[in-house]
């Protein structure tokens, strides 16, 4: 049976419409593979529309609000040199990297065996995700982020404290000001939306976790298995699109010396169209997290 590769404006009319009334995601690729459409297309499509429209609402700000000044990109953390950092105990591989905002794709930073350790780590214990309210400063579990979750401590086990020194060396902080690792798990049709890792301090909610390490400067998301459908890691004002492989991983930083937050690094976990999508994140502070 052939399916459907484009969208037609009663479509696009359609999809517009189901997204303003707060439809979830995979409800709506769902719909559209149901009408003949291909679902990898489906899925791409409705991830962009997304992201276009966490854009827009980003930048329809009131009108008396100060402009944001530009973001100073000085000498940035990841101040890697060559193709290659040697850790303690391995050799990871940068394969891309960009200035503005400051972003790598690295390979070899996990083994096999090591995804496959933190899957088996984590899979027991997850739970549904949660995200800090900015108003309230609450976790709330909410339709934007359709993940499980769950932190995996270092302390006593000596399998994550060599890859959490390994990563420390590969985002070129002090350990000490990281947050534990943080597993996730997407089924298909799970989605993390558009969104920032930092903690924006004009917003009330986030004073708590501002006052425990101060703000987030980094982030690196590892990819702990092969996704068979979709599932990349989006960067809608970068029009970039990193696609999981095991052991690889992509990062990004957001926080310079003089306090501004680099807005550029709005990203996505887009949804996955086929199998499942594992990946443990580090998230940095600018101070010693407590």
């Amino acid at each position: 049976m052939n399916t459907f590769t484009h969208l037609p404006q009663e479509w696009d009319h359609w999809l517009d419409r189901n997204l303003a009334k707060g439809c979830l995601v995979q409800d709506i690729v769902k719909a559209m593979v149901e009408s003949r459409f291909d679902a990898d297309f489906a899925a791409r499509t409705v991830a962009e529309r997304v992201e276009l429209r966490a854009l827009q609402t980003q930048a329809a700000l009131p009108a008396q609000a100060a402009p944001r000044q530009p973001y100073q990109y000085g000498l940035p953390r990841f101040a890697h040199a060559g193709n290659v950092i040697s850790t303690f105990d391995r050799d990871v591989h940068i394969t891309f990297r960009m200035q503005r905002p400051v972003l790598a794709v690295l390979d070899d930073l996990l083994t096999h065996e090591e995804c496959d350790r933190i899957v088996g780590l984590a899979r027991d214990r997850l739970q549904r995700s949660a995200t800090l309210d900015p108003l309230s400063g609450q976790h709330q579990v909410k339709d934007h982020r359709t993940s499980m979750g769950v932190f995996l401590p270092a302390a006593g086990d000596a399998f994550l404290d060599g890859i959490e020194r390994r990563i420390a060396e590969v985002m070129n902080w002090p350990r000490a000001n990281g947050e534990p690792l943080h597993v996730l798990h997407y089924d298909v049709g799970a989605e993390y939306r558009p969104h920032h890792d930092f903690f924006d301090p004009a917003k009330p909610g986030f004073g708590p976790t501002l006052a425990r390490g101060g703000q987030r400067v980094s982030t690196l998301i590892t990819y702990l298995n092969e996704v068979e459908g979709a599932g990349e890691t989006i960067f809608p004002a970068l029009h970039l699109s990193v696609v999981p492989k095991k052991g690889s991983a992509v990062y990004f930083e957001y926080f310079n010396e003089s306090g501004q937050l680099d807005w550029d690094t709005l990203h996505g976990g887009a949804p996955v169209t086929q199998g499942e999508k594992w990946v443990v994140t580090k998230w940095m502070r600018e101070g010693v997290f407590t």
